[in-house]
């Protein structure tokens, strides 16, 4: 392969899942199903949260924002793939694949940080539940909402400049259904170190210690369980944090294994199927976890439905 100059670059190939034609309107179907049960589920949840003044704690505060950014995680890589699938092409512009890169990593670091925060916030309830109202004031709140979306934009940043010095092959084929930083960097034809050195720094720093303090707040958490005298008392604590753990354990470990398999001899095809877990699966999934575990959500969600059902008729009528 020729090296190719980087002003000379004006499209990407998007390889997808499957070469086949006849899997095309199966893999369709199934995408358009999760991306639109996604994005109606984080809505819901985030409209119960906002209409139920009961639900407005800290604890709904973060999850509505975790159900916010898991809408616009999906929406990176999910409606595009769905054109090109509906298209019958597989181009993405050099411009929109560095737009798509860098929002999925602001969006990824984001899912990481409040998935932190919420794990925090369960510490302060369970290990210091009388102070947890000052400890979890509006202000602290914020700023922890806040100081994740700037960390994020600039490491976000600081991976797409990385990029766009990388000059690339003739061959422009991504074995993924989006610009996935890591196949951006082994398609480039100039020196890389520098950009590895960043992208593991970046993982390292805005993926490890994150799951260090979650580990942390977990150990606290389950060394005060196991300090209540009674069973009762055990399991409302426990099931006030078991609809997060949930969460955290899903993302976490298929993010783990999309890299394991990745590093692992197999067809890069594998490494795209894997992707859908954590990309797709596990924001869909989320809404109804908290919801199916949890009796304040799934009061509000009744509530909701009952309202309905005396609307339409009037609206019918």
């Amino acid at each position: 392969m020729e090296p190719g100059n980087l002003t000379g670059v004006s499209e990407f190939l998007l390889l997808g899942f499957s070469e086949g034609p006849e899997l095309q309107p199966f893999i369709f179907g199934l995408f358009l199903s999760m991306y639109l049960i996604t994005v109606f589920g984080n809505l819901l949840l985030i409209l119960a949260v906002s209409s139920d003044s009961h639900l407005h704690t800290p604890m709904y505060f973060f999850l509505a924002n975790l159900s916010f950014v898991d809408i616009c995680f999906t929406s990176t890589t999910v409606p595009k793939m769905l054109i090109n699938i509906q298209t019958q092409s597989k181009v993405i512009t050099y411009e929109g694949c560095l737009s798509q890169m860098y929002f999925f990593i602001l969006f990824a670091g984001l899912d990481i940080f409040l998935l932190t925060v919420m794990a925090y916030d369960r510490f302060v309830a369970i290990c210091h539940p009388l102070h947890y109202l000052v400890i979890m004031n509006p202000r602290v709140c914020g700023l922890l909402v806040l100081v994740p979306w700037i960390m994020s934009i600039l490491n976000s940043l600081l991976e797409s400049v990385m990029v766009l010095r990388l000059s690339f092959c003739t061959v422009l084929e991504i074995p993924h259904f989006f610009c996935e930083l890591n196949q951006m960097i082994q398609l480039a034809c100039s020196d890389t170190f520098l950009s590895n050195m960043v992208m593991y720094f970046a993982a390292v720093l805005l993926g490890g210690v994150p799951f260090a303090g979650i580990l942390y707040s977990y150990s606290k958490i389950v060394s005060s369980i196991r300090g209540i005298s009674s069973a009762q008392g055990k399991y409302k604590a426990f099931s006030t944090c078991a609809s997060h753990l949930s969460v955290v354990s899903l993302f976490y470990c298929t993010v783990l294994g999309v890299y394991f398999s990745s590093a692992a001899p197999q067809s890069s095809n594998s490494s795209a199927v894997a992707s859908v877990m954590y990309t797709v699966v596990t924001p869909m999934l989320n809404p109804f976890i908290y919801s199916l575990r949890n009796r304040d959500i799934k009061r509000t969600l009744m509530r909701f439905s009952r309202m309905s059902a005396l609307k339409w008729p009037t609206i019918l009528g």
